[in-house]
């Protein structure tokens, strides 16, 4: 089995630093950067791609909502699906010129906290994201949870994509992420983390909560890097993965 190893970073804004990127780029394989809506800036941008092209990792964009204060993990009521594309689209072009700018190539793009889980609860806000994305850079990879409203935009819309579990957050049975508002919705602790993780590739499936399953294919593993424990949580799971024979690999 071959894996994808993606984080997301670039987290942090002006003189304000978040999560330890470097650390994270010494494991992982693909790095999704904030877009400078929920996170980051273009100075950040640029940096961190330039940093990802000298680590040999994949970046790609990672857009939100315009929402600094709650770091894009609050649900925007009421918004449009033209407002989806024009925010998605606006991010998407603006971080495929800071990668340039730093001698490295997009080749991705993947939704943050709210905006991806509202695009997964509503068919029409995922196909909003996937017109963002075909607009701004139509050879993009869209990294897409399996089995869900954007994995099934990708595929309407013609676009390319790859397939992420989550390592530090569990599923509700409709198999989106757990809100945060509830206990357990992130997993801090590195080993329970691996064991979330281990036992979906298993059971080639996403296990929810409650013990639902629903069998998917699974591309990439993903580990948020504002997590404190991200970078443990990280190492732990590479050296887990790799000791049960499996490849640690950018997709292809």
């Amino acid at each position: 089995m071959k894996i994808d190893l993606n984080a997301d970073v670039g987290e942090s804004f002006g003189a304000w630093t978040m999560g330890d990127d470097g650390a994270m780029f010494d494991i992982v394989t693909t790095a999704n950067v904030a877009c400078g809506f929920h996170a980051g800036d273009p100075e950040v941008m640029r940096r961190t791609a330039a940093l990802a092209r000298s680590k040999g990792v994949a970046v790609g964009a990672h857009p939100g909502f315009h929402d600094l204060l709650n770091f894009g993990r609050r649900r925007i009521c009421g918004i449009t699906p033209r407002e989806i594309e024009n925010l998605v689209a606006y991010q998407v072009g603006a971080f495929a010129a800071m990668a340039e700018l730093s001698g490295h190539r997009m080749t991705h793009v993947k939704t943050h906290g709210a905006l991806g889980n509202m695009c997964n609860d509503d068919e029409e806000l995922a196909l909003a994201v996937g017109r963002g994305i075909k607009a701004a850079a139509p050879s993009a990879l869209f990294l897409v949870m399996p089995g869900l409203p954007t994995e099934k935009a990708a595929q309407k819309l013609g676009l390319a994509y790859f397939r992420e579990i989550y390592a530090d957050r569990s599923y509700d049975d409709s198999f989106n992420l757990t809100d945060r508002s509830r206990p357990g919705a992130v997993i801090h602790d590195p080993l329970a983390a691996r064991d979330h993780v281990l036992r979906m590739l298993d059971a080639g499936a996403l296990i929810a909560t409650s013990g639902k399953r629903l069998p998917v294919a699974i591309d990439s593993i993903c580990l948020h890097g504002d997590n404190p424990n991200a970078v443990a949580a990280a190492r732990t799971l590479r050296d887990a993965l790799e000791a049960a024979g499996v490849t640690i690999a950018g997709f292809k």
